[in-house]
């Protein structure tokens, strides 16, 4: 469990009850997010209030009642799935913060210019999500943010998210290592020649195809063969 002095204020309201439990702001919002995070380590205290201020316990019965359960866990997570979660000012604007960086880095590796295909630098992206003035939240995944962001986006800088088929030709002496980099992304075909030589075409997001292509040269030291095949 947390310290006391680090915990915020996770409020859940229905008619005239209020259910308050006492938690860790960024454990707060992974488990909002959808991660699992075990419940003892949110919460300072296995307490549901009423007032938490005031450390006046929520009563068993309106928790039954509004829950239809007094398991703690239980009601812990649909407080925390459903509630709000009071931060202070720069509480909730570094968690923002860490989310923009998260969602800039995200479309940088996704998405590109659809005039030459090229991503666009993390500086763009980020001046063009201030000028779209996108609202940031910073208890939702940064994946599950990205589709509506885009669309703001556009309005300031061209960008759609594509994705690219690449297909490399690796001399037998290289062919083991690349082959091993090249099963960390989606496999398309790969085949292998009577002297060893690899071949192999892969499926991966536009923004890496550049980050493929270096990592892949380097291996190689540049002694390849290598085309984006197709767009899609």
């Amino acid at each position: 469990m947390i310290s006391l002095d680090d915990a915020v204020i996770a409020r859940y309201q229905k008619s005239n009850l209020t259910f308050e439990i006492l938690v860790d702001p960024d454990k707060a919002r992974r488990v909002r997010a959808g991660e699992n995070v075990r419940i003892d380590d949110v919460v300072a205290a296995r307490d549901v209030f009423s007032d938490s201020k005031k450390g006046e316990r929520a009563s068993e019965t309106d928790i039954n009642k509004t829950f239809g359960t007094n398991n703690f866990e239980a009601v812990a997570k649909y407080i925390l799935q459903k509630g709000d979660i009071q931060l202070t000012t720069e509480q909730r604007r570094k968690m923002q913060e860490d989310r923009k960086k998260q969602i800039i880095n995200l479309i940088a590796r996704s998405a590109v210019d659809p005039r030459t295909h090229a991503p666009h630098p993390p500086v763009r992206i980020e001046k063009a999500i201030d000028e779209a003035r996108v609202h940031i939240d910073p208890f939702k995944s940064a994946e599950s943010q990205i589709e509506d962001i885009l669309k703001e986006v556009k309005k300031i800088i061209p960008i759609k998210m594509e994705t690219v088929r690449i297909a490399i030709k690796v001399p037998a002496q290289y062919s083991g290592p690349v082959c091993g980099y090249v099963h960390q992304h989606k496999m398309v075909k790969e085949e292998w020649g009577s002297d060893g030589t690899y071949f192999a075409v892969v499926e991966l997001s536009a923004g890496m195809q550049g980050e493929f292509f270096d990592h892949v040269s380097k291996m190689t030291h540049g002694d390849l063969e290598s085309k984006v095949t197709e767009r899609l």
